[in-house]
């Protein structure tokens, strides 16, 4: 008869064995937050900055914003967040792609909730940024940093 577990055989798993398999998506996820808060700092305070003191046309101050969230973001999600990537020659357009249609998406919804909804600027910008983090996240994931190698299409020989 097999004996119960005792408590000394019941382990709460550390966040070292979660960080590297416990739950992937959600630390790499977690991970990406944290880069991300780093990010929208960065990104806000040069947002801010040319809308509030350089008087930058909203859109292109976020833009511009943007821009210099994704460098950072770029450099530490590679070394960090995703570490465990296939890197190679293309991973930086892939992010660039990825970025550029986060961009897109922020523009538009940045738009649409000021022109239209009347929404505040900075408000607006912050409501566009979570979108934009999540859709991101899990493009940059299954895409630009994936961790496994695409399998090969076989050709079929005739």
């Amino acid at each position: 008869m097999p004996s119960e577990p005792t408590d000394s055989k019941r382990r709460v798993p550390s966040l070292q064995a979660l960080l590297h398999g416990g739950a992937p998506v959600v630390i790499q996820f977690v991970k990406f937050g944290i880069v991300g808060v780093s990010n929208t700092l960065l990104t806000f305070a040069v947002y801010t900055l040319l809308l509030k003191v350089f008087g930058v046309w909203y859109l292109a101050a976020s833009a511009i914003g943007f821009a210099v969230g994704t460098i950072n973001s770029f450099l530490l999600n590679r070394r960090w967040t995703f570490r465990g990537h296939v890197g190679d020659a293309l991973t930086p357009v892939r992010w660039m792609i990825v970025q550029c249609t986060g961009l897109g998406i922020n523009l538009g919804l940045l738009y649409v909730l000021v022109h239209d909804a009347r929404v505040d600027k900075l408000i607006a910008q912050a409501l566009a940024t979570a979108v934009v983090t999540v859709t991101t996240f899990f493009a940059n994931r299954a895409w630009t940093f994936r961790t496994r190698a695409p399998v090969p299409v076989a050709d079929s020989e005739a």
